[in-house]
Formats: C-alpha cells, structure tokens, sequence
C-alpha cells in the first residue's frame, strides 16, 4: 500500500476505533439514565400497559400530567405529535382562567411520561386515556383533541362514547385520504422509512442520551408508524355526540381539506373556519382558541349544541354520500417537498426502484409529473457524484477493504476500468442503460481521475434522458391500475405490487434487448436461472438442510457429524486451518507449502515468498490462500512479484504459499465405512478449465459472451479476466479462463468415477491411514494425467476438505437435480453414521462457545 492511502486508513480506524468506543460509552450512560422526572407543575398516575389493543398483566407505566382544578367542568387537553404536554400549556391556562378543570396529560411515549412502551398507535393511546380518566374518576368530560390526537379521542370516543360530553377537533387529523399522500401503504411504507431512519440515528450516534429527548424521536415516529388512520372514517361517520371543528385555511401539517371532510361526515359538527393561524394555535392563538373553545363547552354544557339526532337534514344527507376522490385537493407544498426529499434519500438504496415510486405517487396525483422527475433526479445526481468522489478520493486501496468491498469488490471495479479506458468518458453514458455498470463505471472514473466537468456532463446526459423515462412509464401505467384501486382495494396493493416489481424488472430486462451484448447478458440470466449446477446455495441447499434436520432427528444427535473428523477442530464444519491439516498428511504427497502469519506487511511477505521459492528451488507462478477460507475465495495464481504484493495488501488474515503444480485436477472424496472401517471412495470429480478459441477479430470479453456456456458465469470470467477482455486472440489461439478447479469460480465439473480403480483407492486410504483422526473429506490433487491417477501415483495433494466438503461430481451438467440430491443425501447420511461411531468410542465434540465463536470469526471474514 502507499504511503498516502496506508496514512488515510490509519486515519480512517482510529477515527472508527474512537466511533464504537464512544457509541458503547454513550449506550452506558443512557441505560444508567433514570427517566426524566416529572415537572413541577405535574402530578403522576400509574396506567395499566397496552400492547395489541389488551392490557398487559403486571406491566404498568407512568402517566405525568397537569391538572388546573379552577371548575367544576373537566377539560381534557390533548398534545399531538411529536410535541408533549408543554407545548399545550398555554391553551391549558387559557382555559383554566376561564373557569374550567383542565386536565392535559403527557401521553405515554411523549414527555415526562413513560418513554419505552410497546405500542404507541392511537388505538393504545384510546385505551390509555381513558383507564387515565378511571385513575383520576372522571366519569365524562369535554376533549379537546390536537393534530394527532384527534385519532386518539375518536378511538376512544369509539370504545367509550359515554365518557365524551364533546369533542373539539383542534387542527386534528381523522381520515386516511386526507393524511400525506392519502393511501395508508404508502404512508405507511413513508413513516417505516422515516421510522428506521431515527432509530439508527438514535442507536447509531453517541449522544449520551440528548437524542433521547429529542422532539422528532422515535417515538414520534412509532406513533405515526403504528397508527391505523383507515378506521376513523367509519367512527367519524357513527359519532353522534357534540362536536367542534377548529382549522385553519394555511395549516401546512393537515389541510384544511380534512377538516372540511370531517364536518361533512359529522352532520352536527360546528365548524369554526380561520382564515390564518397555520398549525400553531394552540400555542400562538392560546387565547382567542380557548375563548372559541369554552363557548362551545358552556353551550354543549346547557344542551344547546347539535348532535346526529337532530342535526340539519340537508347535512345529515350529505354525510351520507360516498367519499368522492375527484374532490381531493392537491398536496400542500410541505407534504410536497418531504415526499420529494424522501423519494431523493431513496434513490441511494435504489434509484429504479425510486423512480418507479415516484412516478405512482404521480399517477396518483400526490405531486406532478415534473416534481416526481426532479425529486428521483435530485438523488440520482447526488448519489453517482457521491460516487464519483468517492473514488477519486478514497482509490483504488480503500475501496478494496470493508466495508467499501461490501458494495462493489476489486474485481468489479478492475471491469469498471477497463470498460471505462476502453470507451472513455462515453461509458458514464451508456453505464445509465446497461443494469449492473452504473456502480463500478462511476467509481472506476473517480479512480482513474477522469476530468469532473466531462464526467458531469455525460451522466447528467443520460440521467436526463433515463429518468424521465422511467417516472413516465411507471406513471402511465400506474395510472391504469390505480382506476381499481378503491373498487378492488383489499386485492389492488397486491396489483400494485406487481406494477412496481413489472416496472423494475423492465428497466432492467428491456434495455439488454437493444445491443448485442445486452441480449447474450439475458441469454446468460436465462441459463443460470433454468440449470441447477449455477444456483446459488441459497436456492440449491435448504432441501439438503431439512434431510440434515431429520438426519439429526434419526440418530438423534445434532452434532454426531462434527466428531466424523476428531482430527480436524469441529470435523473441518467451518474455520478449520488449511496448513494444520496439511501438516497432519504425509509430506511426501503433499504440494510444498508454508504459511505466512497474518501480522505481516506486504513486502516482507514478499520476502517471504521469496525465501520459499528458493528452498523447495522453484520460481513463479506460485499459488497463494487464505489459511482459513471455503469455495476458492481468495485464491491467487502469483505469476509475478507484483502480484504478490497485490495479494497481500488486499487480505488481512494468514496466507498459505504453495508450489504451483501443473497438470489436470481432480477431487477424490474418501470416507472410511463406519460398520467394517474399510477406506472407499465416494465421489471423483475431474475439474476442466473452460476456454475459448480465438479468431483474430474478437476481443476476449466477445469471445466469452459469444460462448454457450461460458455467458452463464460472464461475471465471474470478467472479473477473473478484467485486465485481458480487450485483448484480440490470434486465430486458433486457446485462452483459459481460470486457473483455479472451483467450479463458482468457473472451472467446469465432470464426473470422474470412471477413473476408480483399485490402485486409487487403495492408495488413498494408505494416505488417510497416516492421518489419525481422519475419516471423512474430499482430497483436491493435481496429477501428470488421468492414467497416473488410476494408478495411484505422480499426484500432489493441494487441499484436504473436511465434513462440509461436498461430492463435487454432481456438478457434471449430465446430472439431474434429483442425481445431486441423491447423491449428498447419501453422503450427509455417511457423515452422520460414521459421527455416531466415534461418539459411541468415547470422542466427544468440541465446546458449543468455541463452535459459536468459530461460526462468529468465520461470517467476520466473509464480510
């Protein structure tokens, strides 16, 4: 590493170092904070706790509150969110002064009250209220019900409609049309965004607690999260009882609009209409509020207010119309502009997916065409800049450690560079329209310090272009669905859904069809979806961890197969060492190796390496691996210096260095019979290394895109091949495209047991007879030719895979799914067997800590 990207990762740990450290002293001193105690002006109740609509047994929480007993008539004055009962307390001297018994509480989650409870949704705060009046024996009394907590008192108005003698409606949201974009699944998809957001901001900044008390926490963001607002139509439309509506005309938070809705449906409802006043009246507007409010509490007192029974027939009519959605108003601008920066920040985890959301909340009509357009551009620029910078800055060095590598690894941005020199600044615009290079290109430009003003201007280009597009398309369509959508709601999100996931895939498919390697891409896709041998393991291997399960419940023991190696820590089931086990085999059989320890720097690794090589007197290439690694990850052909160096300054942990041997490979998987202890040999897989012939015409990436096998592993050849897919083959020139008998790393899988003889085998075992405690494995060896291996001599062995090795020949493209299945079925069945005999011999497994703690080291290393 140079001297300039080694000081900025010096720099970069110890600022990470000094990051957790505070982040675990911040967690101490929050979780030995007491929680804040009441104000002096508060009186304190304990509630019985609510979770899932049910109180729950033994649990209770505090409830802080302020009560002003100058009357007789209680008033309950209720905060919204995400302020708490301070910000009321103006309106609640207000009122006091006018002789009333004002009670304005703390509602749990909020202020002086319980701050960690289960449930923060209105529905809960219903029920809280009201055991809050039994606490204090208000059999009845007036509410006044701000912003949020205008669902509040509905749902408990609901529940109870007898303790409620009126309900003022102050700036109060109610129906779900009315609330942010009108539709609760995007709403509630908006607030999970907002939610998750503020909790790792929260649990992820060491703030000693000061976030803790923050306004716009966490548990604003539950209560709007777990809030249903759907059921307040349907309660708005049986209330019955007085009721006063309070709004005004410029409310930025919640229109104007809702209010109007609410009085419609609440045919009795007075509707006192302001022409200013924002959202703020409670507090700006304390006085002359509370005169409109205790007008109207004198009047319902006397019995001269309307309720449903004898309101005007004319509204009583009208508020038996059905909703009609034509008559929604647009979004205010602040609903606008959060849903615009919402859909920006949305665009760094994925900007098809944001421009796709973007255009149905267009067709919907929550914001114009131009404003979703210039919302998912806004992030789109922001993001692939960002990029762009980050790879002029931090280079190529940094990009290769964590957790930069965890986006983009060196191989993909090796593609990204040479695609980049190959093109120039013309591949930041093509980049937009072909999935999968927009990552690698952009960064691959930052690090090649392409000029910034050029780079701008052709992503700019073809954003401009890309976006529109998209938005456009989603909008069009969505607009289609979104005719059903109140008809057939209860199945139209599934509709939705669908569109959105139509819409992603499109923007990824479509595009490929237009060029030729677009369409070889999908051709490839097509393959590695449709032949089980290129599935990943997370689609091939759950049936084969249920028969491990049953194998389990069978011999009834989970742990029988990690005792089928007693020589290998945990029979070689994770983290087992490479070169310990190496060193447990004859030498004579064995590929010459050392290992260098992981405390090392690149160039005495090199010495190293050097010192080897003149010891077992051979040159390059040399292999290099991880001690501890799985699957070929990792795995270096060294041809030149150089290439070690590279080798080392992109690992952390110890490497093996191994003599390159030369020749055809196999993996031969042994086991020893667990009923008569005779050796066999389960599995013989030859490992072919594909390759392609050269025409003197096209460059090797066209050659591999042009295979009919190879289009199915394209990315793994491109990363194995970044430095070389430019490069012209002579006619009737060979080129390999691995070295390495890993078949996810592209090598090709035969079945090779015809090549079992009696030689072989015989051999093998005398080979594992030398190995005490070995009985259970895959040998991967190297030999002159395939007439040596039938003999049982002339190989080399350069790995020895314990018990989740896996019986390689299944990979041969002859095979059918079932064969594979079959075929480890059988070889986990033999693993548990011979487990179980060296359980009843007295061997006994390895501590679960320690198993634990190797599972925890080994998924440190992958990530």
């Amino acid at each position: 590493m140079t001297a300039a990207p080694a000081r900025r990762s010096g720099r970069l740990r110890l600022a990470f170092g000094i990051y957790i450290g505070l982040l675990i002293l911040s967690g101490i001193v929050r979780w030995l904070r007491p929680e804040p105690p009441p104000r002096v002006d508060q009186q304190v109740v304990e509630l019985p706790q609510v979770e899932a609509d049910a109180h729950v047994e033994g649990q209770s929480v505090r409830l802080a509150f302020a009560e002003s007993a100058a009357g007789d008539t209680p008033i309950l004055l209720l905060h919204g969110s995400p302020a708490a009962s301070r910000s009321m307390m103006s309106l609640h001297e207000a009122l006091a002064s006018r002789g009333y018994r004002v009670l304005t509480p703390d509602l749990p989650g909020f202020g002086r009250s319980t701050r960690d409870i289960p449930d923060y949704s209105a529905r809960a705060h219903g029920r809280y209220l009201l055991s809050w009046m039994d606490s204090l024996e208000v059999e009845s009394a007036h509410a006044v019900a701000y912003s949020m907590s205008g669902a509040v008192v509905l749902e408990a108005w609901e529940r109870a409609p007898q303790r409620f003698r009126s309900v003022i409606m102050l700036s109060a949201i109610g129906v779900q049309e009315l609330e942010l974009t009108g539709d609760y699944h995007l709403n509630h998809a908006i607030h999970a965004l907002q939610l998750g957001g503020l909790w790792l901001l929260r649990e992820g900044t060491p703030h000693f607690g000061w976030l803790d008390d923050a306004v716009l926490g966490v548990p604003y963001a539950r209560n709007f999260y777990d809030t249903d607002q759907r059921p307040l139509r349907r309660i708005l439309e049986r209330f019955d009882g007085p009721m006063q509506i309070i709004h005004a005309e410029d409310d930025p938070l919640v229109p104007v609009a809702a209010a109007v809705e609410h009085a419609r449906l609440v045919a009795q409802a007075e509707f006192v209409r302001l022409p200013d006043g924002g959202h703020s009246l409670p507090f700006a507007r304390a006085s002359e509020t509370a005169e409109t409010i205790g007008a109207f509490v004198r009047r319902a007192e006397r019995g001269e207010v309307a309720v449903r029974a004898n309101a005007d027939p004319n509204r009583v009519a009208e508020a038996a119309q059905p909703f009609d959605a034509g008559r929604l108003p647009p979004a205010s601008p602040f609903t606008v502009g959060v849903l615009m920066v919402l859909v920006a920040v949305a665009t760094f985890a994925s900007e098809d997916l944001a421009s796709i959301g973007s255009g149905l909340m267009a067709a919907r009509g929550t914001f114009t065409f131009l404003q979703a357009t210039i919302a998912a551009l806004l992030g789109i620029v922001i993001g692939d800049v960002g990029l762009y910078v980050a790879g002029r800055w931090l280079g190529r060095p940094m990009l290769a450690r964590a957790p930069f590598r965890w986006f983009v690894s060196s191989e993909k941005l090796l593609v990204g560079e040479k695609w980049f020199d190959e093109k120039g600044i013309r591949a930041v615009l093509v980049a937009r329209f072909i999935p999968g290079t927009r990552l690698p290109t952009y960064l691959a430009a930052g690090v090649l310090k392409a000029p910034f003003f050029k780079f701008f201007g052709y992503f700019l280009v073809a954003a401009l272009i890309w976006t529109p597009a998209i938005v456009g398309a989603a909008m069009l369509l969505g607009r289609r669905v979104l005719r059903y959508y109140d008809a057939f709601e209860a199945y139209a999100i599934w509709v939705v859904l669908a569109l959105v996931l139509l819409l992603f895939v499109g923007s990824r498919v479509v595009p490929l069809f237009f060029s030729h390697q677009g369409r070889r891409r999908l051709a490839g896709r097509w393959k590695r979806l449709t032949e089980w041998e290129f599935w990943p393991p997370w689609v091939f291997y759950p049936p084969v961890l249920v028969w491990c399960g049953l194998l389990a419940l069978r011999y009834r023991s989970i742990r029988a197969p990690l005792v089928s190696n007693p020589a290998i820590p945990h029979s070689g089931f994770v983290g087992e060492s490479k070169s310990a086990i190496l060193d447990g085999l004859p030498a004579e059989w064995v590929a010459d190796y050392m290992l260098l320890e992981a405390s090392r720097e690149p160039a005495a690794g090199l010495k190293g390496v050097r010192r080897f090589l003149d010891d077992i007197d051979s040159g390059f290439p040399v292999v290099l691996k991880p001690d501890i690694g799985e699957r070929g990850r990792g795995v270096t052909i060294a041809r030149t210096p150089e290439d070690v160096l590279r080798h080392l300054d992109e690992t952390t942990g110890a490497t093996v260095v191994q003599r390159y041997i030369p020749g055809a490979e196999f993996g031969v998987f042994f086991y020893r019979d667990p009923e008569t202890g005779a050796g066999r040999i389960l599995s013989i897989t030859e490992k072919q290394f594909p390759s392609v012939t050269g025409d003197g015409m096209r460059t090797l990436h066209e050659l591999i895109l042009d295979d009919s096998r190879a289009i199915a592993m394209l990315a793994v050849y491109e990363r194995g091949n970044a430095k070389r897919l430019d490069c012209v083959p002579n006619p009737g020139e060979v080129v390999h495209l691995v070295e390495l008998g890993t078949h996810c790393r592209g090598a090709v899988f035969v079945d090779g047991r015809k090549h079992l003889t009696d030689a072989l085998t015989k051999t093998i075992t005398t080979i594992a007879d030398q190995y005490t405690g070995f009985s259970f494995g895959r040998f991967d060896l190297r030999v002159p030719s395939a007439a040596s291996l039938e003999a049982g001599t002339g190989f080399r062995i350069l790995e020895l895979n314990g018990v989740t090795s896996e019986a390689t020949h299944i990979y041969d493209p002859s095979n059918s799914l079932w064969t594979a299945y079959r075929t480890l079925f059988h070889q986990w069945d033999l693993a548990w067997r011979i487990g179980r005999k060296h359980l009843s011999e007295g061997v006994r497994p390895g501590s679960w800590s320690d198993l634990t703690r190797t599972l925890a080291a080994h998924l440190g290393r992958k990530s």
